[in-house]
């Protein structure tokens, strides 16, 4: 059920005073008025009352927090600011749009409800702005010449479908002056006129305001339900501003149902009035009167039926029914109805709850840290709604929460356990009917210091314990260098009540440094200084057992010896009494924090001996001696001979190498590689003690090399140089097909094939030599190998014989020459020209209007012909057609092809005397125009005659047809009657009779229809008296026939276990029934046969038939015109003889045979 009077109170949050003006209002933003003298001589301080609709519940608030943190939408919210009074502000929203289909919905209010959309005018102003590269929607809220009373809590709701976010900002408006009025609580609900001079005002301000509560003359108790139920609609709103009524809607969903209700009743004569309004603990009466006495009469409430009891009291005077309700509470605020008979009304009760007092205000308390704090109050009621604020935000107690709230009875206690001085504030309280305030202020205590840290030199690995001593039991940080000290399982932090220690187990050189002790909340520090040392150590673990460093001559020695100690020690090295300085030397020292390093840049055998490092610090010395050994590789030895040489293998010998690296000689590695390759391969892999190898396994014709490296226990030397390439000879056979390929007058070019045997050693080229007639002296005509089996001999005097000869080189040396076998006469020889027209340009070449025509048109003749091109007998004009010639062939293009280029194209090759002629017919098509005129021969019946002439552009292409299309006059709307039409006359049929047509026809040819088309100049109209078209009577064809075989059966042979088809095909009508038999039994459900019929073909399938099957078969075809057979005989195969002789393409009837004779001479084994 509604609660009025309960929505009302609920509707007066009570807002927190601002933090550091407790006079001043956080939500209202003004200074309310205070009467000092009346306050004292009153001795108490007077109640507060406040307005609805100024800050939302402390749930309320909670949610609108935490919605806005979450910031679903928002990318920039507005802020809160302040202004003075009679300047401008304005808020910003920014919200993204990239997600979002549509423009987000943007509200503005001003504390809990009031909409500001309806407040816009003079002095306020909603602006919404898109901006497109960036899609971000910007909202604006701009408030113009502030006033006092627009101070307070505003808050931007945005919501888009299921999402919502919004964001509260309090407005401060500054330069307040003068008091408040005393307004009713109603009066507060005054909106802006429109049309006045006053019209976008922001007028709730009574609505923010904090006010005295004055003693008010007592009001007559007023039914808002009879002022409803007999006012005008306009008048509604006016109503419940002024009686306080927030739910308007729900009471005039009520009071509709009631007006429903109104009728007249045989059962009662009076019936309960629509709604009943008592205070909270007082009494009601309901009465109804019946029109029978004699009717049975029951009270429910929600439903349920009330039974007398002391709260519930049932009385009867005459016809009148009577329900006292006692000790109303808000449970009663329900819906009642009596029932008398078969009828029933009812009515509403509300249960006005009183507003809470504060009768005992807060007191301004003084505190130290720690402290145990209580702020007590006390209201006019037990167990009351009363709601804590600190700085205006109220405080929500729970279990993480440093505040309580205990209540007993009237008094209610804020508890703070350990105050801290972050408590320091204005805490108030607030009720539905008052609040009241208090300054709490938490203060330290005097802090002395009763032990100081002391600074501490530690040896590594031992414990450090910083230990001070202070005043008070207050908690504090310790910080290193500066920085804060985070615990660890070395690193102990211990507060025992007034001492303070900073216990490091294991100490390490990085605990080093300047410690400090930090009390919270005071400016003290105590410091304390640690120093960490450790006795120098060389670690050697990295060495042998008796400290011995080889090293190879040449190479550098970076010996780093790990070090230790704190300080860091001093490094010195010697060797033999001799200190090693640090500095840039080939032999010298380098020092570092953890490590001291012996440098020897490029080792000599001479660096050899003992040397000494010593470490030295505050702590102690340490002393080490290292032996360093410096060795080499072998020199390498002098490049091998090769002393024989066979077709796959050599012997060869070297000496050994004269500098043996300080260590013997162990054996040598030999390895060999091809002349032109860069890649070796190791001989081999056991050392070879000798001085002499024989390689073997060698590819005869290929050059090698050999090499040696000699080993010692360091490592192996260098390689020799290579020996001198040495290779198994083996010449080719001369070249073959030696020929003339084309003769100049100044050249000759010659051709050959490559020789049938090429020896192992390969092909390194050719050499092509050539003399004149009556000469022995042969010319190279190549001065270097060439590769190709092609060459042209060049500078050759005209009219001159040569010979010519080609020999095949490679390693072993020249073959034999290949000769020419007569001589060459240098002569340019003349070759008649010939055009080779390809096959597709021999017929008509056909293209369209804009399509690309490239021609190419090989051609043969030397020397290089003259080519002239022709059109139509004319000279083709190059401006518009381009023609491109080479030495072998001839190109036509035109880019973009008209009608003009068509035509006979004519092309002449002239070689000396000789003449070449062809001739290519080109044809551009386009699409031909319309018909010339169309007309009307005839109309009758539903029939129009049509006739036409040809059009006189046929797009330089034969036309291939027709397309008539027709339309009714009323339309004009085109069909298509006839495509591809081939006469110039049509009949057109099945017109609708009582139409009037027109025609149109289109012309075809292979590019389509023409772009327009002729239409008749006069309509045809379908009359609809007249003549009748009888159409002829045609008799029906009669399709019957009997049954009869078209592909009769064929005898057949069949292998045993291989599936056998017979195949026939029959036709008749009606279709004709298909029986199959074998030896006249009709084959019916038998497995190991399947019957098709499938468009007259009729099939006979034998699954894997043995011998059995063979025999006599045949197919029956039945209708009612007759019946027709054909038969067939199958014999069955069986054996592998049989299979074998058929699958070798042996005829069956020499199988046959063939079996037949066999089964006679061995009948059993057959």
């Amino acid at each position: 059920m509604p609660e009025p009077t309960k929505k009302e109170e609920n509707e007066v949050p009570a807002p927190a005073p601002p933090p550091e003006e407790p006079s001043k209002e956080k939500e209202a933003g003004t200074a309310p008025a205070k009467e000092p003298s009346k306050e004292k001589e009153a001795g108490t301080t007077p109640a507060k009352e406040w307005s609805i609709g100024e800050s939302p519940a402390g749930e309320e608030q909670d949610k609108q927090n935490a919605n806005s943190q979450l910031s679903i939408l928002f990318v920039e919210k507005p802020q809160g600011g302040t202004v003075k009074v009679g300047e401008n502000i304005t808020f910003i929203a920014k919200v993204k749009a990239e997600d979002l289909l549509r423009k987000p919905t943007v509200k503005w209010f001003k504390g809990k409800w009031m909409d500001l959309a309806s407040k816009a005018g003079k002095h306020l102003q909603l602006k919404e702005t898109f901006e497109r590269h960036s899609r971000v929607y910007t909202f604006e809220m701009q408030i113009i010449k502030a006033k006092e009373n627009y101070a307070g809590n505003y808050r931007c709701e945005v919501t888009y479908k299921d999402k919502f976010d919004s964001c509260s900002f309090d407005l401060e408006v500054h330069e307040s002056t003068g008091t408040t009025p005393n307004i009713d609580i109603r009066s507060a609900f005054k909106r802006s006129g429109e049309g006045q001079d006053d019209a976008g005002e922001l007028d709730f301000s009574g609505l923010l305001k904090r006010r005295e509560v004055k003693q008010q003359e007592e009001e007559p108790e007023v039914d808002v339900w009879e002022l409803l139920k007999n006012a005008k609609p306009s008048e509604y709103e006016k109503i419940a501003f002024q009686y306080g009524i927030t739910d308007l809607r729900g009471m005039l969903k009520r009071l509709k149902r009631m007006r429903r209700e109104e009728k007249k009743s045989a059962a009662f004569a009076k019936i309960l009035d629509p709604a009943y309004q008592v205070d909270k603990g007082g009494r009601v009466r309901f009465v109804v009167e019946l029109a029978d006495p004699k009717l049975e009469v029951k009270w429910y409430k929600n439903g349920q039926e009330i039974r007398p009891s002391t709260k519930y009291i049932f009385e009867h005077k005459g016809c009148q029914r009577i329900l006292f309700i006692n000790n109303c509470q808000m449970t009663d605020d329900s819906e009642y109805y009596v029932t008398a008979g078969d009828e029933k009304c009812s009515t509403e009760l509300f249960v006005r709850e009183p507003p809470i007092m504060v009768t005992k205000q807060l007191e301004d308390t003084t505190a130290y840290c720690g402290e145990r704090v209580e702020l007590e109050c006390e209201v006019s009621e037990d167990d009351a709604n009363v709601k804590w604020f600190k700085n205006g935000e109220e405080i929500i107690p729970g279990p993480k929460s440093r505040y309580r709230i205990r209540v007993e009875g009237k008094k209610h206690i804020l508890i703070i356990e350990g105050a801290t001085k972050a408590d320091s504030a204005e805490y108030s309280v607030m009720t539905t009917g008052g609040q009241s305030s208090a300054k709490l202020s938490v203060d330290l205590k005097p802090l002395k210091i009763l032990t100081p840290l002391t600074d501490q030199t530690v040896n590594l690995g031992k414990e450090i314990c910083l230990k001070c001593e202070i005043s008070e039991n207050v908690t504090g940080k310790w910080t290193k260098n500066g920085l804060p000290i985070q615990e660890s399982d070395r690193l102990k932090v211990v507060h025992k009540g007034r001492i303070h220690k900073l216990v490091i187990a294991n100490a390490l050189t990085e605990d080093e440094g300047d410690y400090v002790f930090a009390p919270d909340s005071y400016n003290v520090t105590l410091p304390a200084k640690v120093h960490v040392i450790d006795p120098p150590k060389i670690i050697l673990d990295g060495l042998d057992a008796d400290n011995t460093v080889t090293v190879i001559a040449g190479n550098k020695l970076r010996l780093e010896i790990p070090i230790s100690g704190e300080p860091p020690p001093k490094a010195i090295w010697s060797r033999a009494d001799k200190a090693i300085m640090e500095g840039s030397g080939r032999i010298r020292a380098e020092s570092y924090p953890d490590s001291s390093t012996l440098v020897i840049d490029v080792a000599e055998r001479d660096d050899s001996g003992v040397y000494h490092i010593n470490l030295k610090n505050e702590a102690g010395e340490a002393h080490a001696a290292i032996k360093i050994k410096v060795v080499d590789l072998p020199d390498p030895p002098v490049a091998p001979t090769v002393t024989e040489v066979g077709d796959d293998w050599c012997i060869m010998n070297w000496e050994p190498p004269a500098y043996d690296g300080g260590s013997p000689i162990l054996g040598y590695f030999i390895e060999r590689k091809k002349k032109q390759s860069s890649r070796w391969m190791r001989l081999n892999f056991d050392l070879c003690k000798e001085t002499t190898f024989e390689p073997k396994k060698m590819i005869e014709g290929v050059a090698y090399e050999v090499r040696i490296f000699a080993v010692n226990a360091i490592g192996i030397s260098k390689p020799s140089m290579p020996s001198r390439p040495f290779v198994p000879l083996a010449v080719t056979s001369p070249p073959t097909l030696l020929a003339v390929d084309s003769v100049t007058d100044t050249t000759v070019t010659m051709k050959w094939r490559p020789p049938d045997q090429i020896g192992a050693a390969g092909l390194d080229g050719y050499v092509l030599e050539y003399c004149f007639e009556g000469s022995d002296n042969w010319l190279p005509a190549n001065k270097d190998l060439i590769d190709k089996t092609k060459f042209t001999i060049t500078d050759l005097p005209t009219d001159s014989k040569i010979f010519v000869r080609v020999k095949a080189v490679n390693a072993a040396g020249a073959s034999e020459p290949k000769y020419y076998s007569q001589p060459i006469l240098v002569k340019e020889i003349i070759e008649p020209p010939k055009i080779r027209i390809p096959r597709h340009l021999k017929q008509t070449y056909i293209r369209r209007v804009g399509e690309a025509v490239n021609l190419v048109i090989p051609f043969q003749g030397k020397p290089r012909p003259e080519l002239t091109w022709k059109k139509d007998g004319v000279e083709i004009d190059k401006n518009q057609i381009n023609i491109r010639n080479s030495e072998t062939d001839t190109i036509i293009f035109i880019r973009k092809a008209e009608r003009s280029h068509s035509g006979k194209y004519d092309l002449q090759v002239k070689v000396d005397k000789f003449v070449e002629t062809a001739s290519i017919d080109i044809q551009i098509v386009d699409r031909p125009g319309p018909p010339q005129t169309v007309k009307i021969e005839d109309v009758w019946g539903e029939n129009v005659a049509l006739t036409w002439t040809p059009p006189k552009d046929d797009g330089n292409a034969a036309i291939t047809g027709y397309t008539i299309q027709k339309a009714d006059k009323k339309s004009m709307e085109w069909f298509t009657v006839i495509e591809h039409y081939h006469r110039t006359s049509a009949t057109i049929t099945e017109l609708v009779i009582g139409n009037e047509y027109y025609f149109r026809v289109f012309s075809e040819n292979m590019c389509g229809l023409s772009e327009d088309a002729t239409m008749t100049k006069e309509s045809a109209v379908i009359a609809k008296d007249g003549k009748i078209y009888k159409n002829p009577v045609y008799e029906d064809f009669d399709f019957s026939e009997a049954p009869m075989f078209t592909q009769p059966l064929v005898n057949t042979y069949a292998i045993a276990g291989y599936n056998a088809t017979l195949n026939c095909s029959v036709r008749g009508n009606p279709k004709p029934k298909i029986t199959w038999m074998k030896n006249k039994v009709a084959i019916v459900d038998d497995p190991r046969y399947r019957m098709f019929s499938n468009q007259g073909v009729c099939t006979l399938e034998i699954r894997k038939p043995s011998p059995y099957d063979g025999g006599t078969y045949c197919c029956k075809a039945v209708n009612d015109l007759g019946t027709v057979e054909i038969e067939c005989k199958l014999e069955v195969k069986g054996g592998l003889s049989f299979c074998r002789l058929l699958l070798q393409g042996v005829p069956p009837n020499i199988i046959d045979s063939y079996l037949r004779d066999v089964h006679s001479s061995n009948p059993e084994e057959y």
